[in-house]
C-alpha cells in the first residue's frame, strides 16, 4: 500500500463487510481517482474476539494509521472509525492531517454508547463519531436521520444513501409461488437475531402455509426451535447475486430503538434490486422506502402475519408488479450510477481527470 498516495480511504473492515463494501469499495470501483485503501485488519468485522486472536496484526494496523497520518494526503475519506481501539485520537489525527477530509457514516453510531464487552465500554463509538464529525471538512451521512444529528455539530453535511447495483443481482424470472413458499432474509451474523422479533409470526405463517425461511448469512444455527423453519445459505458475493431470485418474499424486521432509526434500509434496497416483494418494519428510512415501493409496513405480530400472507396468497402477477416496480425505483433513485456524480462532488474529485 502506498502511504504517500494523494487520495486515501480508511475503513475499519475489509471488502467482505457490508458497510465497508457498500460505503467505500463499491464507490472506489466506479471512480477514476486512484485511492489507496487502508482497512484496519481487512476482516469482515473488528469484534473484540477477533482482535484478541490477532495481536500482531492489530499492532501493525495501529502503526499503519500513524503512517497514514504522517503522509498528509490531499483527500482523505474516513468511514465509520479508524480503529476499534481509538477513543477519537486516530480519527482526529487522520482528519486533520489531510488537505481535505471527509467523514462518512451509515449507522447511528452517535447513539452507540458502548453496551457490551470491555473493549466497547473503553472505546464507545459515540465518542469517536462526535470527534470525527467535528474535525472533518465535510460529513457524508447515509440518511436524513444521521444528517439531522450531524448538522447540529457541523455546517457541511451531505446525504448520500447506501446504494445498490441492480445489475449485480440475478433477475427474478418467475413469480409463481414456491412449494412450500420461501421467505428470505440476508445480512450479517450480528443482525440475524432480528428475525427472532417476528418468530411468532413466522411460526404462524409456517403453520398455515408450510413456508420456510431462507437465511443468507451464516450457516451456524442460533435460533433454537425456530431453526426447524430455517434453511441457511452461507453469504458470498455469488450467493448474494443469485439466492434472492429464489425467494418469494423478503423480510426486514428491526428493533424499535434509536439505533435502528438510523439504519439506511440496505436490506430493503437489496430486495428491491433483486425485484423481490418484501415486508419490513417501517422505521426511519424503511418507512420512506416501503411507501415508495408500495410494500407492507407491519408493526405488530398480527400485522406481520397479515402482511406476509397478503403477499404469499396474492397472485403471481401482483408479486411481479410490486417486485419489478421496486427494482425500477431502486435503479433510478438508489443506484451507484445515479449517485456517483454526487459522491465525487462530495469528495471534490471534479478536478481529477477522468
Amino acid at each position: 500500500m502506498d502511504h504517500g498516495s494523494n487520495f486515501l480511504a480508511v475503513t475499519p473492515y475489509g471488502r467482505g463487510a457490508g458497510s465497508s463494501r457498500v460505503r467505500v469499495f463499491e464507490w472506489l470501483d466506479r471512480t477514476a481517482t486512484d485511492f489507496a485503501v487502508g482497512s484496519y485488519l481487512s476482516l469482515p468485522n473488528a469484534a473484540p474476539s477477533r482482535l484478541v486472536r490477532h495481536p500482531l496484526s492489530v499492532a501493525r494496523a495501529e502503526r499503519r494509521l500513524a503512517a497514514f497520518s504522517r503522509a498528509r494526503p490531499q483527500t482523505l475519506l474516513l468511514h465509520r472509525e479508524a480503529s476499534p481501539l481509538s477513543r477519537g485520537w486516530w480519527e482526529r489525527r487522520l482528519l486533520t492531517s489531510a488537505e481535505f477530509a471527509v467523514y462518512d457514516f451509515d449507522d447511528a453510531l452517535q447513539w452507540d454508547l458502548g453496551e457490551g464487552g470491555l473493549l466497547r465500554r473503553l472505546a464507545p463509538k459515540a465518542d469517536k463519531v462526535l470527534v470525527a464529525v467535528h474535525h472533518a471538512d465535510r460529513v457524508i451521512a447515509g440518511n436524513s436521520v444521521l444528517a439531522d444529528w450531524a448538522s447540529r455539530h457541523h455546517r457541511d453535511v451531505v446525504v448520500i444513501p447506501s446504494c445498490v447495483a441492480p445489475q449485480d443481482y440475478a433477475p427474478k424470472v418467475s413469480y409463481e409461488l414456491h412449494d412450500p413458499p420461501r421467505l428470505g432474509w440476508i445480512g450479517s451474523p450480528h443482525n440475524e437475531s432480528c428475525l427472532l422479533l417476528i418468530a411468532e409470526a413466522l411460526r404462524e405463517i409456517h403453520r398455515r402455509t408450510g413456508a420456510r425461511v431462507t437465511l443468507i448469512g451464516t450457516t451456524a444455527p442460533s435460533f433454537g426451535g425456530l431453526e426447524s423453519l430455517v434453511d441457511r445459505v452461507a453469504w458470498s458475493p455469488d450467493t448474494q447475486r443469485a439466492a434472492l431470485s429464489e425467494v418469494d418474499v423478503g423480510l426486514m424486521p428491526l428493533q424499535l430503538n434509536a439505533y435502528s432509526l438510523g439504519k439506511c434500509g440496505y436490506k430493503l434496497l437489496q430486495y428491491a434490486a433483486a425485484g423481490l416483494p418484501a415486508v419490513a418494519t417501517p422505521l426511519g428510512v424503511n418507512a420512506e422506502l416501503l411507501s415508495e415501493f408500495g410494500m407492507p409496513a407491519p408493526r405488530t405480530q398480527d400485522d406481520w402475519i397479515a402482511a406476509i400472507l397478503g403477499l404469499v396468497e396474492s397472485s403471481a402477477a401482483h408479486r411481479e408488479r410490486v417486485g419489478r416496480a421496486a427494482c425500477e425505483i431502486a435503479a433510478r433513485r438508489y443506484s451507484y450510477e445515479a449517485w456517483l456524480p454526487r459522491w465525487e462532488a462530495a469528495l471534490e474529485l471534479g478536478a481529477v481527470a477522468r
